[in-house]
């Protein structure tokens, strides 16, 4: 064996020995490891002195030495639950993640199995899906029997409630705005730290408080488009609105405008330590997605829980229709689901174990946002298609149905693929493989969606054969991108980085935000234009939307080339080199300055500036003239209220 070989060795078994005393609880560092702690420190320490280095990060934002000690401390526990084995067994509390073979972290072989099983369980699940579609010719969106033609007509009877949920959406498209603003800035920040076209922008807005704002107003605006959707949709599905319903609606407005900016602002006050020990309560609580401080956190329960109100209050009278009382009861329950499983964002303080959180973290990344949301705005979306006459009753109720019991069947377990390396059991990996992997099951069957729509559009009446005039096409087009972008970016990119085996040396790489981006705007964020789409031509006269049809339609293709150039010029290439690099060089390397400023990397990140402009100039401005157009148009009275 060679001196090189040796020490090799030495280090893995000096770092895979577990040294933890349960008894004491005291973790005992060897003498190597006690001068590496003190080395971290002064290595941290220069790597707050200048946002050049710190990624963005105002200069010296860390200067306190107890911090700095605390800090790294934080850091030791980590790479020691990391690499040390759990009590009898041959893997560290993290399955060995991160990949790192010099000090003997390589998969462990449950990766590999259960990533080779949960294929298997997918070709299974699939096959039987598809049979199933293939034999029963009535699932999916198939409009059979009966005279189908629209019902809701375009700028005609509207009531004061729907009129109310108007500037929502005008809300919506400017938090669209800020958002994609605020991402480009924090994109720029991954190729130039140091400045921002020769302006120091970390003095003022830091790295990480337009990442956080860049996630939190993307939730923001997602979620307040489907809060307006349904409120729109309500009265229409029972054919009348109750009294105050529109004072309500504004009301629900402000509270929704209050939390928003008083969250926004009290994140950039707690960066800047600026609110004292209130920062877990008003600040920033520092957990990705789940950044908003816990008073905000509990007043946007308390407004899901109104707006479920006025859903009810509005809906109920529709629940003694025969015929819609079980459309209308799976839109209540779907509605229900938000507010009562966005609760384990609270489950934890400021005191609770990293692993803890993390768990309830990912539980509203995962299966609040993926989960939930997505059965509600399936409701909405049938509900639609229920209420224009393109559908039947029974067949809106059989979609949701089966769209409830593929995503969440798949989903609520399936969940757990985020928490591969974060200290759970390999029982969780087993579960979670297997049933991640059967997500792509009802993705895949979005397709078919996509087709559906397609025909529906292009279809004749059953009894009549008269052709089927839809006046709301942008939305079915919005509709039939979601389908594209759904299969794309949650089924291909996110089974990509969802079996246990690639996600070792995937995750945190470039490749997540490329399954993000494609999955939340692609899938989300198209859901929320579709809405905002067939609200603003419903409550538009043809005169009014004949000035608003280009700039959506200009809009429509501004986000979904943008979007797709994104994908093939940034987000894709980038990931693939890095992922690349973890393989040859190690995931600490793969993550470091020296790789992600050197080489290609640059270059690629540079390649993305004309996918953003596009994204912005072309897909999100067009969206706020037309909202514009809207406000600024003659205020005539509707040809009939209720």
């Amino acid at each position: 064996m060679t001196d090189r070989e040796a020490i090799k060795t030495e280090v893995k078994d000096l770092l895979k020995q577990n040294r933890y005393d349960p008894g004491t609880k005291r973790l005992l560092f060897t003498d190597v490891e006690v001068r590496s702690y003190y080395d971290q420190i002064a290595k941290w320490t220069t790597y707050f002195s200048q946002p050049v280095i710190s990624a963005g990060v105002p200069a010296k934002y860390i200067v306190d030495p107890n911090e700095l000690r605390q800090l790294t401390a934080f850091f030791a526990w980590t790479a020691w639950a990391s690499a040390a084995n759990r009590p009898g067994k041959g893997y560290s509390y993290t399955n060995n993640f991160p990949y790192e073979p010099l000090v003997g972290n390589i998969p462990a072989s449950d990766a590999i199995l259960w990533s080779a099983l949960s294929l298997i369980a997918l070709l299974g699940a699939t096959a039987a899906v598809l049979f199933a579609f293939g034999k029963f010719d009535y699932l999916g969106w198939k409009g059979k029997g009966g005279h189908i033609h629209p019902q809701m007509i375009p700028g005609g009877i509207i009531t004061e409630g729907q009129k109310a949920t108007i500037k929502y959406f005008g809300v919506v498209a400017l938090l669209f705005l800020f958002q994609t603003m605020v991402g480009s800035a924090t994109a720029h920040y991954r190729v130039d730290p140091a400045s921002f076209f020769g302006i120091d922008l970390s003095v003022l807005f830091p790295s990480n408080i337009l990442r956080t704002w860049h996630l939190q107003a993307a939730i923001f605006w997602i979620s307040t488009a489907f809060v307006a959707g349904g409120l729109f949709l309500a009265p229409s599905l029972s054919g009348k609105e109750p009294q105050g319903q529109a004072l309500g609606i504004n009301f629900l407005f402000g509270a929704l405008v209050v939390i928003i900016v008083g969250s926004m602002l009290g994140e950039i006050l707690g960066i800047n330590q600026l609110l004292g020990r209130l920062w877990f309560w008003f600040g920033h609580q520092g957990w990705e997605y789940l950044e908003l401080g816990r008073a905000w956190q509990i007043l946007l329960a308390l407004g899901l829980l109104l707006w479920f109100i006025l859903l009810f209050r509005s809906i109920s009278p529709a629940l003694k229709n025969p015929e819609r009382r079980e459309i209308s009861s799976l839109f209540l329950y779907a509605a229900f689901a938000i507010p009562l499983f966005y609760l384990p964002a609270m489950f934890f303080t400021s005191m609770t174990h990293f692993s803890v959180v993390d768990t309830w973290r990912f539980w509203i990344i995962h299966l609040w946002v993926e989960g939930f949301f997505e059965v509600f705005v399936t409701v909405l979306v049938a509900t639609i298609f229920y209420l224009l006459g393109m559908v039947s009753h029974q067949t809106a109720a059989r979609v949701v149905y089966l769209d409830a019991i593929l995503y969440l069947g798949s989903g609520i377990i399936g969940t757990g693929h985020h928490w591969y390396w974060t200290g759970q059991s390999n029982v969780t990996m087993a579960l979670a493989a297997v049933f991640s992997a059967m997500e792509v099951v009802p993705l895949t069957l979005l397709t078919l969606d996509a087709g559906d729509f397609i025909k529906l559009t292009r279809s004749k009446c059953d009894i009549c054969g008269k052709e089927i005039s839809l006046p709301h096409k942008w939305t079915f087009y919005f509709l039939i991108s979601v389908g594209v972008w759904n299969f794309v970016g949650a089924g291909i990119f996110g089974f990509l980085i969802n079996l246990p085996i690639v996600s070792y040396f995937e995750v945190g790489t470039i490749l997540t935000p490329n399954h993000a981006h494609t999955a939340l705007m692609g899938v989300f964020g198209m859901l929320a234009m579709a809405l905002l789409v067939f609200a603003l031509r419903q409550v538009s006269t043809d005169a009014e939307w004949g000035r608003m049809e280009k700039y959506i339609r200009v809009s429509f293709w501004g986000l979904n080339v943008g979007l797709a150039l994104m994908v093939i010029t940034n987000l894709f290439p980038g990931g693939v080199l890095q992922f690349a690099d973890v393989l040859q060089n190690g995931y600490w390397h793969a993550r470091s300055a020296e790789f992600l400023h050197n080489g290609l990397m640059p270059l690629i990140e540079w390649l993305r500036l004309p996918a953003d402009l596009i994204f912005i100039v072309l897909g999100v401005m067009p969206l706020i003239m037309a909202m514009g157009l809207k406000y600024v148009s003659p205020r005539k009275s509707p040809a009939g209220r209720r």
